[in-house]
């Protein structure tokens, strides 16, 4: 039998090397996201100020891993995980021949996508929530799929076949912007609302604090896509 010290190293040439090599490929990827993003956002902004100059449609650079968008009323967070991921037995990609193949294919990057208000940044309501919209996985061979809601859960679910480019990004970023537009601001229940402290009150005169969201209670998994 091989002695630890031997596995050890096996495993580190192996897994760890594998992972490290599919981390730079996603942090790549995800560069490419941001001037995608900061491309297409300069193309909306000179065509909306020729419509209503008071729309702001606005590219913010946060870190290395992470931008927003802000169109109109929403922003979206593009946010790059910094782990690597592999996927329970029972998700479908084991029932690919493209994984069955070389399972370290399973091993993957990931790109979250959230979507919030924008007056939640402006107002610094910190309570605010922010919804799921899309996360892309990519391997170390650029092979990529999407788990999102309505067009992105299926426009982009091809992890066999499917090699990230530019104009896959840019598909990607411009289907969660048209989601999110699509993604209305619903009214609180009423008897969600109707009991609120003092402090609700001081706190929504200042900061205008009370949580809100496009959706109070959203789980990603659970949400419904017939409904808006």
């Amino acid at each position: 039998m091989k002695n630890a010290k031997q596995l050890i190293l096996e495993t580190l040439k192996t897994k760890a090397c594998l992972k490290q090599d599919v981390f730079k490929k996603t942090k790549a990827t995800f560069l490419t996201f941001k001037e995608e993003a900061e491309k297409l956002l300069g193309e909306l902004k000179t065509e909306m100020i020729k419509a209503d100059k008071d729309i702001i449609v606005e590219f913010i650079e946060k870190s290395d891993y992470e931008f927003h968008i802000k169109f109109g009323g929403d922003i979206l967070v593009f946010f790059m995980h910094t782990n690597v991921f592999d996927f329970e037995k029972s998700h479908t990609i084991w029932n690919t021949s493209y994984v069955k193949e070389d399972e370290l294919r399973a091993y993957c990057g990931m790109i979250n996508v959230y979507n919030f208000l924008a007056d939640s940044f402006k107002y610094n309501r910190l309570n605010d929530v922010g919804y799921l919209v899309a996360r892309l996985f990519l391997n170390k061979d650029l092979h990529y799929f999407v788990e999102g809601k309505r067009q992105l859960g299926f426009l982009y679910n091809d992890f066999v076949n499917e090699v990230i480019n530019n104009d896959k990004i840019r598909n990607i970023i411009e289907s969660s912007i048209l989601y999110s537009i699509d993604f209305d601001l619903l009214t609180p229940h009423y008897d969600t609302m109707k009991v609120v402290s003092v402090n609700d009150v001081n706190e929504a005169t200042s900061a205008m604090s009370i949580k809100t969201g496009k959706r109070l209670g959203f789980k990603f998994q659970a949400d419904n896509d017939n409904i808006k």
